[in-house]
This record gives structure tokens, C-alpha cells and sequence, in this order.
């Protein structure tokens, strides 16, 4: 079978656009299917004036080894001169943040339900030594039923079995827990602080400690007492309580052995982990999606982008290797072709 490259793809729309390049709706020409895929673009030249050349190798390689109903699947990926792409699932509901902006805040089941996929996604990550590092609702995606799926895995880090191992400061100001802030070594909790503060954003509408300033932000993140509106229930609090521990290997997830919350594993009660069995709405079997979503976005056909924001879906398409400067390097073994 021959190895994919850009011409075997239709670009169809722009979906999204960063620092690192674009996200196109794409459909293959051969595969004999109306099929539509999510074309993720990364100049070269970019990866490099970043210095993320590792990190883009780890996302290849996650991508390729995971496999997960709330995390998106890799399908090809293959590079130009001048390009890197990864063919990833398109999900026709968009960005988790379009409907939270759009919303104000979420209802303490939805929000629930949103939590639940992605803890199930994270201990998935989590059981193969991988930390995801950059939770946020633009990072989460609705599929066309609604389910949650995890995205873009370019701060991801292998090989992470503790909470100390990795080093490297990254991630989104506001969802950034505290230990990754004092640059002493992080691990596996500081996804679940993330998804604490994911959650606090969905039921309130703001990250905690929210503020424009830089400084002031990171200050609070270390030492601010959390403000909880008054509609905020009980159970909601104490799971959030839980996450956004400041203490590593106190916070809810990040013990010894903490890892599991779901189908009764290791549940004491009157824990916290109770509290969250009390909210969660995905256990045991029912964990493949089998659980209906509280909201199913409005998708009028294969090809609607209505979920997507209109200033990217407007752009020209500029799918060429006559922009940009000169040649980047070769990536060894960055080609992939899935079943």
C-alpha cells in the first residue's frame, strides 16, 4: 500500500488556526467513501524557531499508539519539504470552548458528564505512562453525538509514572497547577488539576483564579483562597476541592494507587473519591460511550463547520508548498498509515 501524501486529499475548509499552523476539513480521494477527516498542518519551520521538535515527535507517537473512544484517532500522517500532517477523526460538534462560550456555563450534569469522559480518557493515558499537560476546553472536542474527545497531544510527555519525572514548563496559564508553576517536577497530577479547573470553568464560566494579569494569576494559583458561587452544590465543591489540592500527592488522582475512580475500585467511604463516584455518570461497562450525552450539537450534514468558529472556516484554503521559506528537515519514521 502506497504512503499517503497531500495529494490524496481534498481540502475542503479551514477549521482552526494557530501559532503552528491550520486544521483543515479534508476528504481522501481514494478511499471510496464520503469520509471527512481533520488535517492537522505544522510548518517545519515553526517546530523549529519553537524548539518543539520533541514535542511533535512525542504527538506523532502518542497518536499512533493510543487508542480510546474519548480520544481522537490517528489515521495518516506523512510531511513535505516544507509541512508536517497528521489525519486525525472529525468531529462535526467542534471545540468543547464554542459551546461554553456560547453558553455562559454549563449545568452541573452536563459538566458532569463532560468530567467523566475525560477522566476515563486521562486514566487511559495515565495507564500507559503518559501525562497529557494541556487540558482546556479548545482542547476538547464534540463528536456528532456529543461524546467528549481529548485533541492535540503536542505537550504530552511519555514515560511519566510518578509525579516528579518531567521538568519542562509548559502548558495554558490557566490551568497550570501550582508545582508546574515552581518548576520542582511534575507528573500525573497536574492532568488532574487541570481537569479541576476545566470543571470549575464549565460550571462557573471563568478558570479559577481568573485574571487578565499574567503575575497576579500564577500568585493566586499559588496561595489564593478559591471563590465558589453559591449554586455551586455540595458534592461539586468537594470534588473540586479535591483536584485543585495544591498539594501534589494530596489531590484527588495523585496518591499512591489513586489513579482509578470509576467501578468501585479501592473506594473508601465517606473519601473523596466517594464524592466523585456520587457525581460521576460513567462506570464499569458503561464507559464506552454508551452513556447519552446531555446535548447533541446541531450538525445539518457531513460537511457542516457550523460548530466551528466563522472567522476560521472563512479563510482561504493555502494548501501549498509554495508558501513559506525553504526546506525543513526530514522526520525519521513520522509517515503513518492506519487499518
Amino acid at each position: 500500500m502506497a504512503a499517503p501524501t497531500l495529494d490524496d486529499f481534498e481540502s475542503l475548509r479551514v477549521l482552526g488556526k494557530g501559532s503552528y499552523g491550520k486544521v483543515f476539513l479534508v476528504r481522501h480521494k481514494d478511499s471510496g467513501t464520503e469520509k471527512l477527516y481533520a488535517m492537522k498542518m505544522l510548518r517545519k519551520e515553526h517546530v523549529l524557531n519553537r524548539n518543539q521538535v520533541e514535542h511533535t515527535k512525542t504527538e506523532r507517537n502518542v497518536l499512533e499508539h493510543v487508542s480510546h473512544p474519548f480520544i481522537v484517532s490517528l489515521h495518516y500522517a506523512f510531511q513535505t519539504p516544507k509541512k508536517l500532517y497528521l489525519v486525525l477523526d472529525y468531529c462535526p460538534g467542534g471545540e468543547l470552548f464554542f459551546h461554553l462560550s456560547r453558553a455562559g456555563r454549563f449545568s452541573e450534569g452536563r459538566t458532569r458528564f463532560y468530567t467523566s469522559e475525560l477522566l476515563l480518557a486521562l486514566e487511559y493515558l495515565h495507564s500507559l505512562n503518559i501525562i497529557f499537560r494541556d487540558l482546556k476546553p479548545e482542547n476538547v472536542l464534540l463528536d456528532e453525538n456529543g461524546h467528549a474527545k481529548l485533541t492535540d497531544f503536542g505537550l504530552s510527555k511519555e514515560g511519566i509514572c510518578d509525579n516528579f519525572s518531567a521538568r519542562t514548563m509548559c502548558g495554558t496559564p490557566e490551568y497550570l497547577a501550582p508545582e508546574l508553576l515552581d518548576s520542582k517536577g511534575h507528573g500525573k497530577a497536574v492532568d488532574w488539576y487541570s481537569l479541576g479547573a476545566l470543571c470549575y470553568e464549565m460550571l462557573t464560566g471563568l478558570p479559577p483564579y481568573y485574571t487578565q494579569d499574567r503575575n497576579l494569576l500564577f500568585d493566586r494559583i499559588r496561595r489564593a483562597a478559591l471563590q465558589y458561587p453559591q449554586y455551586i452544590s455540595p458534592v461539586s465543591k468537594s470534588l473540586l476541592q479535591g483536584l485543585l489540592n495544591r498539594q501534589p500527592e494530596a489531590r484527588l488522582g495523585g496518591g499512591p494507587g489513586d489513579g482509578l475512580f470509576l467501578g468501585g475500585h479501592h473506594v473508601a467511604p465517606g473519601s473523596l473519591r466517594s464524592l466523585w463516584l456520587a457525581m460521576a455518570v460513567v462506570h464499569g461497562p458503561r464507559c464506552r460511550g454508551q452513556v447519552p450525552p446531555p446535548f447533541k450539537p446541531k450538525v445539518a450534514g457531513a460537511g457542516d463547520v457550523s460548530n466551528f468558529e466563522k472567522e476560521f472556516v472563512d479563510m482561504p484554503l493555502g494548501v501549498s508548498e509554495a508558501d513559506g521559506r525553504g526546506a525543513g528537515p526530514h522526520f525519521d519514521g513520522f509517515t503513518y498509515q492506519g487499518q
